[in-house]
């Protein structure tokens, strides 16, 4: 369980964080800044509120990210193991993929 957490939680991150499918989730928090890597944006966090910069800069940074993302994963393990091993497994395909 903890391998397929830690690449779970890295990848599921790195796909919220910085995937360009996900833009569109994080486009209320953030600018636009241009291409990162393969499939990857480069962000900004909005400047309009407080709430709005926080919650950007949260949503661009994959480590901030990652902190939430494996507690939500170990709740998850606690409360629904065998969903939360279906969805960490996932990620941690795509991970090694």
């Amino acid at each position: 369980d903890l391998i397929t957490l830690t690449l779970g939680t890295h990848k599921l991150s790195r796909t919220l964080s910085k995937d360009s499918v996900t833009a569109p989730l994080r486009a209320p928090f953030t600018r636009y800044q241009g291409t990162g890597g393969p499939a990857e944006v480069k962000e900004e966090p909005r400047e309009d509120s407080a709430l709005r910069h926080s919650i950007g800069e949260l949503l661009t940074c994959p480590f901030c990210l990652d902190v939430w993302v494996a507690t939500g994963f170990v709740i998850g393990l606690v409360y629904a193991p065998r969903f939360t091993r279906l969805v960490a497994g996932t990620f941690t395909v795509l991970t090694g993929a």
